[in-house]
């Protein structure tokens, strides 16, 4: 299909975004952008959250990881399952009993105001690189395959997108994207689904037949059981745990769509189904991954990582297929670059500025201060993306991971010491200790041949950083009176 004919459909499918985004922001205030006035449906939450968990690196890199790590990413997966139960019956009670509209406010009351703008302000570093680089290799694929042939430059690409980000979440916030995701989630999965249909009749194969012949060429090993891999399957388990509660519990983009819903017991059944889900997705994109390198080997095609869906379903599958594969890869795209920008919005005005804090702020001026942030951050992912596209890392879901290690340790730090100690810290001190932390774990990493032997730390950095932020926290701090 021509590149024209592919623009035409994104286009269209942008239209019908920016439909959904008028008719759900009409009437918004500050309260229904920050959290969407608390009333949430949480069957909607649930499965749009999927879309945002995944986003468009799942959809490239899991698939394309197969080849080097076989279904060993499902180990993870098992992992997220234990960490929801974690956010579902230990943070949302936390966070509902205190009303929050900013989780980070729970850092403030219980161990001052430095620890709670040091959480705030991890939780922006972390966002926008993890949003920038799933930004960056959504906007690659797409200049690739359509954008190159019209002439546009890649900076251009990039802008031409947040723009239409930011049209369809500039009024409306949470309130539009509940909405928003769960038509972009939709899309995602039946394109995930048709692809997989697809290639089983392409090759003549059944599903048992399919996991036959991943088997014999060693796609489909889940568990690895050498300690020293950093794939280990307990190391695996323990990581997916503790980057489910990190990345999902103690983010704001994530818990403000829980915290959006109604009452606890809906956000904790969301938290629960959507674990569910996202297990059974996870499984068919590492399936899909299996089938794209079976099918790749058939047709002679050499790409491999996150290039090897692209190339299959934009150069080897009919055109309504490779429709299909765009708009599911969009609709990958946005859920997790929208909700980023917002939930950055909505942390930089209650955390940084602390515009809630200020009475003498009309909610006229506060619109008016977050509707500048909201473009300001805008601006910010432009500059990432293109430092992304300078540094062009061959598998961003690694890339991703590793981001997560090092930005998510001081908060599971901060946040496990707050919930599980009653001790005072010396609150001026808390930042120095949640910067140490990871510059202790770069040093780990860095020279961990050196320093380990033969044992490799993969992603159980995250708890590690986690720990030494814990430990620094001790340090400085005296039993409560």
């Amino acid at each position: 299909m021509s590149p024209v004919m592919l623009f035409s459909f994104v286009v269209a499918y942008f239209i019908i975004l920016l439909t959904v985004a008028w008719y759900t922001g009409k009437g918004s205030d500050n309260h229904s952008f920050f959290i969407g006035n608390k009333n949430s449906n949480w069957m909607l939450v649930a499965f749009g959250m999927v879309g945002t968990s995944l986003s468009g690196v799942t959809f490239v890199s899991v698939p394309g990881a197969v080849a080097k790590e076989s279904f060993a990413y499902f180990q993870i997966t098992l992992g997220y399952l234990i960490g929801y139960a974690m956010i579902a019956f230990v943070l949302l009670p936390l966070y509902y009993k205190l009303n929050l509209t900013s989780i980070y406010n729970y850092l403030s009351s219980r161990l001052g105001f430095n620890a709670y703008k040091t959480g705030s302000s991890f939780f922006i570093l972390s966002r926008v690189l993890g949003a920038t680089a799933r930004l960056y290799l959504v906007v690659n694929i797409l200049q690739e395959s359509i954008l190159n042939s019209f002439g546009i430059p890649f900076w251009a690409t990039t802008l031409i997108i947040l723009a239409m980000i930011l049209l369809y979440t500039y009024e409306g916030g949470v309130k539009t994207i509940v909405y928003t995701d769960t038509l972009q989630t939709t899309c995602m999965l039946l394109g995930l689904v048709i692809c997989v249909v697809y290639i089983l009749n392409q090759m003549d194969l059944s599903f048992m037949g399919s996991l036959q012949a991943m088997n014999n060429k060693g796609y489909a090993t889940i568990f690895v059981t050498d300690p020293n891999s950093k794939l280990f399957f307990i190391k695996q388990i323990l990581a997916g745990a503790f980057i489910t509660v990190t990345m999902t519990g103690m983010d704001q983009e994530m818990m403000q769509k829980n915290i959006s819903v109604k009452n606890l017991k809906d956000s904790q059944k969301n938290v629960l189904s959507m674990a569910m889900v996202l297990m059974m997705v996870i499984l068919i994109f590492l399936f899909l991954g299996g089938l794209l390198y079976l099918y790749a080997e058939k047709l002679g095609v050499t790409a491999t990582g996150d290039k090897i869906f692209p190339t299959i379903a934009l150069e080897h599958m009919p055109p309504f297929v490779a429709v299909i594969f765009i708009i599911a890869l969009i609709s990958a795209l946005f859920p997790s670059a929208d909700g980023a920008i917002t939930a950055l919005t909505a942390t930089f005005c209650i955390d940084i500025l602390g515009i809630q804090r200020r009475p003498e702020l009309s909610d006229a001026q506060q619109k008016k201060i977050r509707q500048r942030v909201h473009l300001s951050f805008a601006g910010i992912f432009l500059l990432f993306v293109m430092i992304f596209k300078w540094v062009n890392d061959p598998s961003m879901i690694g890339l991703l991971l590793k981001i997560a290690a090092y930005t998510y340790g001081p908060l599971l730090g901060l946040f496990t010491f707050g919930i599980l100690t009653k001790r005072v810290v010396k609150d001026k001190l808390v930042p120095y200790v949640c910067i140490a932390a990871p510059l202790i774990c770069f040093i780990l990493d860095k020279f961990q041949k050196q320093l380990l032997g033969s044992f490799e730390v993969g992603l159980e950095l995250l708890i590690i950083n986690g720990a030494i932020t814990f430990i620094g926290l001790l340090f400085i701090s005296k039993p409560a009176k």
